[in-house]
């Protein structure tokens, strides 16, 4: 079966990689000619590959070779235990 390529296509396409390559969502709203931000968080799809960057800049670097583990953060535990 033939694909059809539109101009939406392309649009929805290039605004997403856009957001990819990191180009903040105003601009590319700017971009887009979208009045509201709204119109163009529907372009602001996140896929796998972005969740997974997001998830690298929350990483916690143990330079020392341990392993971190939060079941034996006591402090963490006791704030946990009291919610």
């Amino acid at each position: 079966r033939d694909k059809r390529v539109s101009p939406h296509t392309i649009r929805h396409t290039t605004a997403t990689h856009l957001l990819q390559a990191g180009v903040d969502i105003n601009t590319i709203r700017a971009w887009l000619g979208h009045v509201s931000i709204n119109t163009t968080n529907i372009y602001a799809e996140v896929n796998l590959e972005m969740k997974a960057k997001a998830l690298m800049t929350c990483a916690v670097d143990s330079s020392n070779g341990k392993k971190i583990s939060w079941k034996t953060d006591e402090n963490l535990l006791s704030y946990l235990d009291s919610l």
